[in-house]
């Protein structure tokens, strides 16, 4: 049994972090993935900076595990022809320059398809390859903030809010999607085909109903917690420090339930409470009585006697809480890789499970730079030493 992308090679010259993780995520679905980086210009990404509470290139060990590591310098014209040869060998070549980048140094579309012309090219940037506004630069913070996400999320009293790495992430499964689409026609016609994903494009998508409804003439707003229908609907302080659980009440069922697990039937006979619009239209006061019951008890409690009861709550856990879940762990969310230094750390594995091939998921941890050239160099290439060595004291390979 194999996994679904086994026998799919990509030549990954993705740098940061979305068009890294849509390779991540094929490589756990059994793609061989190449990250190409060079010593003058690595993944900036490899640089330590503390994230995540720990110093060390803690975004790059999540998209870059799983993935093999050569050098190329891209700035020597013989690193351009180095890097056509793995794109041969190749089924993807993944970028996600500025647009014009790949074309200055000879690996766009048209020179790529001329060295294999069923290659496919994913090219992820802040505003697509084509159009008035594609030479801008970006990062997440500018995807969500130009994509009108940021401008929809936060309190109603309060400014846009800074999306970040949820953004990249975002962007780079729409990408992976659309790679899976073209590996899947090419394999139907035959044919290759360059996929430009837009940042911010991915960003408005997620807009949805507000979109709708400004197009109709409204003019959406913040909401924070709130939700058009349901109340109580938020994340309450539970009784701790920094503690906090979330409770959405979607019907007059759970709404009793919720009332009664917190010891105050009287509230289900309460008028204001009556309906979903009377505990909508008085979610303010709602919001005030259970956070002021949520606040006494324990966020753990509270999640299992409201899960008992039918109502849909859980504690707003801590990232140290969710590596440590054993739900997850025994469903391979999060499993134990080794990074280069031998020791073992805590990884993000698939957040998909198929009934029908081998488990996927990482199978090992942050490669180091130029770790695997004898294997791509060596093996996929038919590189003899002697050549390897000549273009390492060129700095090609560098």
């Amino acid at each position: 049994m194999v996994k679904p992308l086994a026998g799919v090679r990509i030549a990954d010259f993705t740098v940061h972090n979305a068009g890294p993780f849509c390779t991540h995520m094929l490589s756990q679905l059994g793609a061989e993935c190449i990250k190409v980086e060079s010593a003058q210009r690595p993944d900036i990404f490899r640089k330590p900076h503390p994230v995540y509470g720990r110093l060390g290139p803690a975004s790059f060990d999540q998209v870059a595990s799983n993935k093999l590591s050569v050098r190329i310098n891209l700035k020597h014209p013989k690193g351009i022809v180095l890097a056509k040869r793995l794109v041969a060998i190749s089924d993807v070549a993944a970028e996600s320059f500025r647009p014009g980048v790949v074309g200055r140094l000879g690996l766009d579309y048209d020179a790529l398809r001329a060295i294999r012309n069923d290659i496919i090219l994913l090219s992820v940037s802040s505003s697509g390859q084509s159009g008035p506004d594609s030479h801008f630069a970006g990062y997440a913070p500018l995807f969500g903030a130009w994509g009108g996400l940021g401008a929809m999320t936060g309190y109603a009293d309060g400014p846009p809010v800074e999306m970040r790495h949820v953004m990249d992430h975002a962007v780079g499964l729409n990408a992976a999607v659309a790679l899976i689409a073209a590996l899947h026609r090419r394999r139907a016609t035959g044919e290759g085909q360059l996929v430009d994903v837009a940042a911010r494009e991915v960003a408005s998508s997620l807009l949805g109903e507000a979109l709708l409804l400004a197009a109709a003439g409204a003019e959406p707003a913040r909401t924070g917690n709130d939700h058009p229908r349901m109340a109580p609907h938020g994340v309450y302080p539970a009784k701790g420090e920094d503690v906090w659980i979330s409770i959405a009440v979607g019907g007059d069922a759970e709404w009793r339930s919720l009332v009664g697990v917190m010891g105050a039937p009287e509230l289900a006979r309460d008028p204001r409470f009556a309906t979903a619009a009377d505990r909508h239209a008085n979610r303010i006061e709602i919001d005030r009585i259970v956070a002021q019951w949520t606040a006494s008890v324990p966020a753990e409690e509270a999640t299992e006697a409201l899960q008992a009861a039918g109502v849909a709550a859980h504690a707003s856990w801590t990232t140290r809480e969710i590596v440590a879940d054993p739900h997850l762990r025994a469903r391979g969310a999060i499993v134990n890789v080794q990074e280069p230094d031998g020791k073992a750390r805590a990884a993000v594995g698939a957040p998909m499970r198929l009934s029908k091939g081998s488990e996927i998921g990482i199978a090992r941890g942050t490669p180091k730079l130029g770790e695997h050239e004898d294997y791509v160099y060596g093996e996929l290439l038919g590189m003899t030493k002697a050549e390897r060595q000549a273009l390492q004291d060129e700095n090609v390979i560098y």
